[in-house]
């Protein structure tokens, strides 16, 4: 500890120089942060998803299908529950604030999503109330909404009327568990959404199924697909996190592009700040050569520069992580899942500053370490 004021002082004598090394470190980790964050956040959350749970959608792709096929789905040998889920995409108040409507029979949903924390009043209150909606917890707190409040939405989703203004009442709040892929949206009753929607009546967009033993999953995914085969409606069926992968693969190679780049802005900041550093010890050389006069002894000297630079490297890339933690939630807007920062990522990217750090810091710590007195006060 009694050294700290002297490390300090090291670091901030060039307080230019200094504080743009800080900025390099902070910018470098806060990159880091949010695309390591991110590849890791969202396969956290793929990986939680059940192997149980299997997604059931068309064929040639996204589409409604027929609301009969729910009841032939159920009789499938291995099926343990089915539900349905058409959807409703609205803005409220402002055409930036997009709100996701999720139509379904609340009844066959709780027993598919059982992870869904919901309370026994605002069940009751759902299917009392035809227009009623029950809000996650993450989206009532972002507008403010209250039970018994009323929520109008501006849709392309037409109604009988002609209208996109789809009026709804908020009697409860719910958490998503870990099987629902974003925390952010609500849910209708299904029988109100249909009746009053001008297209696409007597349909659903997704079928979700889930299954007594998650290692014949495969049988009965094959099992529904041959049921609906050679018809109008042929299905394809695929476990929830299979799909979820296939979607985001689609996007590209995100361990690759997030490799390139972070290993990139790395390899550039050990260049960077390498040179720096030299330049700082050369300009200290008359300060060392006191300091050892003084009896610090070789190493110390060495232990001394390597202090300096980790500290200032910690403590930047530590807040870069934490910009990058704060920032991270923006990502819903471009995956839609549930993204949060791993603490394994904070870990790796502290520990991968100390690493940097101590490359950076070895030449010139080498170079205090053997520098004699006499030739450095010669020079003076």
């Amino acid at each position: 500890m009694k050294y700290l004021p002297l490390i300090w002082s090291g670091i901030w004598r060039k307080r230019g120089r200094a504080a743009l090394t800080a900025l390099q470190v902070l910018v470098a980790f806060t990159l880091f942060g949010l695309l390591q964050g991110m590849k890791s956040g969202i396969d956290d959350v793929v990986n939680k998803l059940g192997a149980d749970l299997f997604l059931v959608q068309r064929a040639n792709g996204f589409g409604p299908m027929p609301l009969s096929m729910y009841g032939r789905m159920q009789a499938v040998t291995g099926v343990k529950s089915v539900t349905y889920q058409s959807y409703l995409g609205g803005t409220y108040q402002k055409p930036t604030q997009q709100v996701f409507a999720v139509a379904c029979d609340l009844d066959s949903e709780l027993v598919t999503f059982p992870d869904m924390t919901v309370s026994k009043q605002a069940i009751e209150a759902m299917r009392q109330t035809r227009t009623g909606v029950l809000v996650s917890d993450s989206l009532a707190h972002k507008y403010d909404w209250k039970i018994g409040g009323r929520i109008p939405l501006e849709s392309q989703t037409k109604r009988q009327d002609g209208s996109g203004t789809w009026t709804f009442d908020v009697v409860g709040t719910f958490t998503p568990g870990d099987q629902s892929l974003s925390p952010d949206f609500m849910l209708m009753n299904y029988a109100y959404f249909d009746e009053a929607r001008q297209s696409d009546r007597g349909t659903a967009q997704q079928y979700y199924i889930k299954v007594d033993d998650p290692r014949q999953g495969l049988s009965v995914a094959r099992a529904v697909d041959k049921l609906f085969a050679n018809s109008s409606d042929e299905t394809r069926t695929q476990s929830l996190r299979e799909a979820v992968q296939t979607d985001l693969q689609s996007i590209g190679d995100l361990d690759f592009v997030i490799r390139a780049v972070v290993g990139a802005v790395l390899f550039a900041l050990i260049f960077s700040t390498t040179a720096m550093m030299a330049q700082s010890i050369r300009e200290r050389t008359a300060e060392f050569a006191v300091l050892k006069t003084l009896g610090f002894s070789d190493s110390r000297v060495f232990w001394l520069v390597l202090s300096e630079v980790l500290s200032l490297f910690i403590a930047a890339a530590a807040l870069g992580l934490g910009l990058a933690c704060w920032v991270l939630p923006a990502a819903r807007n471009f995956t839609h899942l549930n993204v949060t920062m791993p603490g394994s990522v904070l870990l790796v990217g502290l520990s991968m500053a100390a690493v940097l750090a101590i490359v950076t810091a070895m030449l010139p710590a080498v170079r205090a370490q053997r520098l004699q007195v006499v030739d450095a006060l010669s020079v003076r």
